[in-house]
């Protein structure tokens, strides 16, 4: 199963910037699955920040993103999005996408995408 993120760039704080996860597989079936985002700042740690549920599109984000990050999926088109405004610096990272299961509020993940770089620049 291949994921394919792409979206990420250079923005300035307070901007916004559109994350895209695609799953390509044909016989993977997208609904059955939670997708999220995670992220991995430089010298840190990777973390959580997003995940939606498959058919009842339940969401899910991390403290430090709540009210700023959207996410959303379509599952016709088998793609994942991370709508991401009102930028930090912070929020610099490489971002993830995956797909798995939703446990304790936060994403299992079973696949992941490559990552995908956000620089907010202060």
């Amino acid at each position: 199963v291949q994921l394919q993120a792409s979206g990420g760039g250079l923005v300035q704080a307070g901007g916004s910037l559109g994350l895209s996860c695609r799953i390509s597989r044909r016989t993977f079936t997208f609904i059955s699955y939670a997708m999220g985002w995670f992220r991995q700042p430089p010298g840190k740690e990777r973390e959580f920040v997003s995940a939606i549920a498959g058919s009842a599109g339940n969401t899910y984000y991390t403290d430090s993103v709540k009210g700023r990050f959207t996410i959303s999926r379509d599952n016709a088109k088998n793609t994942v999005y991370l709508q991401m405004n009102s930028l930090k610096p912070e929020d610099t990272a490489v971002y993830y996408c995956a797909s798995g299961t939703v446990i304790g509020g936060t994403l299992s993940p079973t696949y992941w995408g490559q990552g995908t770089l956000v620089t907010v620049s202060s």
